[in-house]
């Protein structure tokens, strides 16, 4: 049968009787555009669409994400597919059950889901060229690296566009390397709780065991100290000095963000400034996930008046509908990339969709002051949240944040995935963190309304009530069990 003759929901009622195994390529491709052209599929298909992607993980991608998804399961025989945003700051799974989004893909969803502006941008330059040839010059790439150059802080006003946020660290990396290459400096500085990706580079620069370890040897010359201790990290300078080791760069989130939302005494960032003018090293500030409005600022590097010679930017600068990453350096530096533009490349980096999205998002947090919402109806928000930490102390160790990037870390791992667990059942999305498994992240669009503000409070102070009395309870049944030994 010529494919091409059947339409939408015609051919899913031909094949939702038949084993997906039985498909051939081009009846997968057939049925998965018919997914793609339905806005609306009754109940049998939105079943096999379930069932589709279930085993397609399970089979064809990786079953462990099914694991790693409890919290998303119910009696381990369903797992929430996604389906389409229905708002802004919501979205629904294939059931039809919608859900508040108070975690943003970990920060990409800054100006909501599927916002308008971004979305007709992406969509018009779509229709114009969706990407460049690699050898004409694209208008989009050259008119969004002004605009960064025009919002970054002081004198960053040279940009290398990726694809992610890893990308933009692998970028930093290398362009501190080359830089200092002359110097003599080869080593650089991280910190413990840092995440800053996961390719070979980045990976080394990132803290955490159970990511670094298979993969060893890692790139060397890496170094962690404490975050936020600022005589930790004189004192590893002071430890590679005496060797001989001269140092690069120090690379650091401003607030750690795997590491469980970590804000660093306010007056660490200007003793780590300091500290690199001092020895000649260049800081490189990671703002993947806390730059573009998440803060309260556009960067979150503002808040502690601090410049740093690279930035990286990812995550939210695609408006949550394109993948594309930034970054942005100083003459003074990326001017070691002049001679050789080809030394450190990507093919698919700057395109055209991805420069329209993010020039777009731009506009959108600028338009409405997404950041200056994000501080105002944060605020609001984390007040809800201590105050509940008051309330449940024998749950919650704190609650802490700025902006909208904020988080509860619980007394042990499993009472935060059964918090998390809950919020799910109760229609809120929020999740734990790579590299604090305790800490619960909350970190909703910029663009959540007041009204859900206090609608997860509420959700919120239910799911804690429900845990208390669970941990109540069973405090109480040891305590008679003990008693009757």
């Amino acid at each position: 049968m010529f494919l091409g003759a059947l339409c939408g929901a015609t051919f899913l009622e031909l094949i939702l009787n038949r084993s997906n195994q039985s498909l051939t390529p081009l009846e997968s491709t057939q049925q998965a555009l018919d997914f793609i052209h339905s806005d609306y599929l009754t109940s049998e298909q939105l079943a096999l669409l379930n069932e589709l992607t279930i085993n397609g993980f399970r089979q064809h991608i990786n079953p462990g994400f099914l694991e790693y998804r409890k919290s998303v399961t119910s009696g381990g025989g369903y797992a929430a597919v996604e389906w389409r945003a229905t708002s802004l700051n919501t979205l629904a799974d294939t059931r039809g059950n919608e859900y508040i989004d108070c975690l943003g893909g970990y920060g990409i969803f800054s100006v909501g889901h599927c916002n308008p502006t971004v979305v007709d941008a992406v969509e018009q330059q779509l229709h114009k060229q969706p990407l460049h040839s690699q050898e004409l010059l694209d208008p989009l790439r050259a008119l969004l690296a002004q605009t960064l150059a025009g919002l970054a802080p002081g004198e960053l006003n040279y940009c290398f566009f990726g694809n992610s946020g890893t990308e933009s660290v692998e970028a930093a990396l290398k362009l501190a390397k080359v830089y200092q290459a002359p110097n003599g400096k080869f080593s650089f500085i991280a910190t413990n709780g840092a995440f800053h990706g996961k390719s070979l580079g980045a990976l080394s620069a990132t803290a955490k065991p159970v990511f670094r370890e298979p993969f060893q040897p890692l790139v060397p010359g890496f170094h962690h100290v404490d975050f936020g201790d600022i005589d930790d990290m004189r004192a590893k300078v002071a430890e590679c000095a005496a060797r001989g080791e001269g140092i690069a760069a120090i690379i650091l989130e401003p607030i750690q963000g795997e590491g469980g939302v970590i804000l660093p005494p306010d007056d660490y960032l200007p003793a780590v400034r300091a500290l690199c003018d001092e020895i000649g090293a260049l800081l490189i500030l990671d703002e993947v996930q806390t730059g573009m409005g998440r803060t309260g600022k556009m960067f979150a590097c503002e808040h502690y008046g601090v410049e740093p010679d690279i930035l990286c930017l990812a995550k939210a600068l695609g408006g949550g509908v394109m993948p594309i990453s930034a970054t942005i350096a100083s003459k003074r530096i990326f001017s070691v990339l002049f001679d050789n533009p080809f030394l450190h490349t990507t093919t698919f980096g700057g395109n055209p969709m991805a420069c329209a999205a993010a020039l777009a998002t731009i506009n959108v947090l600028l338009r409405d002051d997404l950041a200056q919402q994000a501080e105002i109806k944060g605020e609001f928000l984390l007040r809800g949240l201590q105050e509940c930490a008051k309330r449940y102390p024998q749950l919650i160790a704190e609650a802490r944040g700025m902006g909208f990037l904020q988080a509860l870390e619980f007394r042990d791992n499993e009472t935060g995935y059964a918090f998390a667990s809950e919020m799910f059942r109760r229609g809120v999305l929020v999740a734990g963190t790579l590299n604090n498994a305790r800490t619960v992240r909350i970190e909703p669009p910029l663009t959540l309304t007041l009204e859900q503000c206090q609608q997860v409070l509420e959700h919120v102070e239910h799911v804690l009530a429900k845990l208390s009395s669970m941990v109540e309870h069973v405090s109480v049944t040891e305590t008679s069990t003990s008693m009757l030994h």
